[in-house]
């Protein structure tokens, strides 16, 4: 059995500010206008208000040298765990007698 992860994890918005807007000293505006967003959008990731699409994540993954994966694998984990915390479990179905 699968054990539940506690917290949620952490999102593509909060991975882009702080592990690529901070360290190469570029503000939400500077990289809105370097790819070509308008910066609200930028933002709404930033504050998990918006999810990463695979059109961002190819743009992410050329603006910084990554993969489209990377930023879609961080949008899935988050995606799972929110759906977790609302997920009924279903009961199993039963596989059918041989005969």
């Amino acid at each position: 059995m699968k054990k539940k992860m506690l917290r949620e994890p952490t999102g593509p918005g909060e991975i882009l500010l702080e592990e690529f807007l901070v360290p190469y000293e570029l503000s939400q505006s500077a990289f809105a206008r370097h790819i070509g967003w308008p910066q609200p959008k930028v933002n709404e990731i930033v504050t998990g208000k918006r999810g990463i699409s695979p059109e961002a994540a190819m743009v992410f993954s050329d603006a910084f040298g990554t993969t489209p994966e990377f930023w879609l694998n961080l949008q899935n984990a988050v995606d799972l765990w929110r759906a977790e915390q609302k997920h009924k479990v279903v009961a199993r179905v039963s596989s059918p007698a041989k005969a």
